[in-house]
């Protein structure tokens, strides 16, 4: 069985052929090591980019160079791009984002040695051969994540490197290793000088993980989670807070009548409890963050804390996280009404479910983004119920019993002018064009969810001629009276 797909053992040969070392390096070859498909390829090698470009044009593939400052050389072959990279170093300065200045080397341990964690400081030869000089393949059987010779050198070369370690986590499960985890809290100055849309990316990342929960504790018992990053305000650059509002959750109590966790237990809980879908898990995240704020935080009658309003207020911090963190505008209304409805929740009754479509349909334009956000609704209580609730089976029945009631009533009625078994043009035809044809089409929703007509052509067509005469009637009286 071929170690490398078709197109990346070309890419070897021609550059091996030359008389070059070249290596598959990085990710690919530590998810090889795990059994996992790898996502792309990374290939570094001892020939400089010009003889890279060179090889390239004798062997008629299409080159660019897509980084000349750090010798990367991009090939397309058979439609798929491979980067290749020179044997390098990296010197960083102040800025965190990129490095200051990049030497080539002529060994390959000198390239590995830049690498952030041992895990990814391993190469394999064309032949399947390992070059592991810093213990990664110990590491990856261990389960520990390491970073690469002095962590503080590490970090200090590229501080996203600490918000990637808690990445790594998330997605392998891996355990950090003690001395990395201690440069982390070290180097946390050096976040000041990462982009809001970087740490993003990292974050989001983690939370999309398998092991979500495992990267949420590490960012924020590293305390990246209280730092600040840098974004553009207004046209100047101006420090951001990363998730100060998550990371307080930590030990703030909730009422043990009905919770058994505290609120950030709470929340790593429901955040693994639902798919690993971007809007779902930040969803979970942020369902509770109001809670334990003064003005939400009071002790009810029993003397217990109580967070009464918490889904307002926290989708209101919800909007203000999100947006500071630059999400897409159409993200950023469905997280945040996610945050806002997580406590409201109907009898699973037919007329209560009804009633509560109706008031939410006003919020989105169609049936599709209806059903999808109610849905989501449902998969967010039921983790929330599961994420440390005392005595959660009554609930988890009522919301199952809630779905199917959903599922009925939206089967049956309609709650948008698209859903009516009649057309904008064939009520046209009937009340003229302009402006009535929306009333006429809204009013018929109204009444067939009130069970005062059936949503069925010939039914709908007769109402709305109905409608048309009793307007003819109306009209003439009043032009008579007019006369009169």
């Amino acid at each position: 069985m071929a170690l490398f797909p078709p197109v990346v053992r070309r890419v070897m040969e021609i550059i091996s052929g030359a008389g070059y070392e070249v290596y598959v390096v990085g990710g690919a070859v530590r998810d090889m090591l795990l059994g996992r498909e790898p996502k792309e390829y990374d290939i570094c090698t001892s020939a400089c980019p010009v003889a890279v470009l060179t090889l390239a044009a004798e062997n008629g593939i299409k080159a660019y160079k897509k980084g000349a400052a750090f010798g990367v050389v991009a090939w397309i072959l058979e439609g798929q791009e491979i980067e290749i990279c020179t044997f390098r170093t990296e010197l960083y300065g102040d800025d965190a984002h990129r490095p200051e200045k990049v030497e080539f080397v002529w060994a390959l341990e000198d390239d590995l040695a830049r690498r952030d964690f041992t895990v990814n400081a391993i190469a394999m030869r064309p032949d399947g051969r390992i070059e592991d000089p810093f213990g990664g393949q110990a590491d990856l059987k261990a389960g520990i994540l390491r970073a690469v010779g002095d962590p503080e050198e590490r970090f200090e070369e590229d501080a996203l490197r600490m918000f990637r370690a808690c990445r790594f986590v998330a997605e392998y499960g891996f355990r950090l290793a003690p001395g990395t985890k201690e440069a982390i809290a070290r180097s946390l100055d050096r976040v000041a000088g990462l982009s809001v849309e970087r740490v993003r990316d990292e974050i989001d990342k983690t939370l999309q993980a398998e092991f979500a929960a495992k990267g949420l504790e590490l960012l924020r018992d590293t305390g990246l989670l209280a730092t600040t990053c840098r974004g553009r305000v207004n046209g100047r650059t101006v420090a951001l807070p990363v998730l100060p509002e998550v990371s307080r959750l930590a030990g703030v109590e909730q009422n043990p009548e009905y919770h058994q966790l505290d609120v950030w237990e709470h929340t790593l809980r429901v955040v693994a409890g639902v798919p690993s879908d971007p809007v779902l898990r930040w969803a979970a995240l942020l369902h509770d963050v109001a809670k334990g704020l003064p003005g939400t935080r009071c002790v009810n009658r029993r003397g217990f804390p109580a967070d009464y309003g918490h889904a307002g207020r926290g989708a209101e911090i919800t909007r203000e996280i999100l947006e500071r963190l630059r999400f897409s505008p159409s993200f950023v209304r469905r997280v945040t009404w996610l945050v806002r409805h997580h406590m409201n929740h109907p009898r699973p009754t037919e007329q209560a479910v009804m009633k509560w479509l109706r008031r939410l349909a006003s919020d989105f334009h169609g049936r599709t983004a209806l059903l999808e956000a109610v849905e989501q609704s449902l998969v967010l209580r039921k983790a929330d119920i599961l994420g440390g609730k005392v005595d959660p089976a009554r609930v988890l029945a009522e919301n199952e019993r809630l779905r199917e009631v959903v599922a009925k009533v939206t089967s049956q009625v309609p709650f948008y002018a698209e859903d009516l078994a009649i057309s904008g043009g064939e009520v046209a035809e009937l009340v003229g064009r302009g402006p009535q044809v929306k009333q006429v089409m809204d009013d018929l929703v109204v009444r067939i969810q009130g069970g005062h007509l059936e949503n069925e052509p010939a039914a709908l067509k007769e109402a709305v001629r109905k409608r048309a005469w009793r307007k003819q009637m109306l009209d003439a009286g009043q032009r008579s009276a007019n006369r009169g």
